[in-house]
């Protein structure tokens, strides 16, 4: 009978090299983040609006990696300093549509800039083509995995 494949050394394997990428990218972009005052998570959430403006608390949600209460504590904390705005009731159904203020979109374009600043550096020993193909082949692994 033959043994079920393990994980095996660490050092060959994607999943664990993926994490740690991820993990050096999270830390770098928190340290650049924390003088915006911004998070991780409410950054994702400026740069969702900033793209995709209108989206409901679950899709930012969904989008920024994050369960729909700590979106929903995200929102409300970027409402309170005036970079977003919500209505107060839906227009139709429970969604309720939110947007970037001028303010919001200020703090997402200093944001972004240190955000891929960090990218930048982390991904430099990486050519522009490399980097491509990385992307490409990440999103070939996401697309496999997605039910449809």
């Amino acid at each position: 009978m033959e043994q079920p494949e393990t994980v095996g050394d660490l050092d060959r394997s994607v999943g664990y090299a993926l994490k740690q990428v991820q993990a050096l990218l999270h830390t770098g972009m928190d340290e650049v983040l924390r003088p915006l005052g911004l998070s991780v998570a409410q950054y994702a959430c400026l740069e969702l609006l900033g793209q995709h403006p209108g989206l409901s608390n679950s899709e930012l949600a969904r989008r920024a990696f994050v369960t729909r209460q700590s979106m929903n504590l995200v929102l409300r904390r970027l409402q309170e300093r005036g970079l977003l705005t919500r209505p107060d009731h839906a227009a139709h159904g429970r969604a309720l549509p939110t947007k970037l203020t001028q303010a919001g979109e200020a703090t997402l374009r200093e944001a972004s800039v240190v955000v891929r600043a960090v990218e930048r550096r982390l991904f430099s020993p990486l050519s522009p083509a490399q980097q491509r193909r990385l992307r490409e082949d990440l999103a070939a692994c996401v697309a496999s995995a997605t039910p449809e």
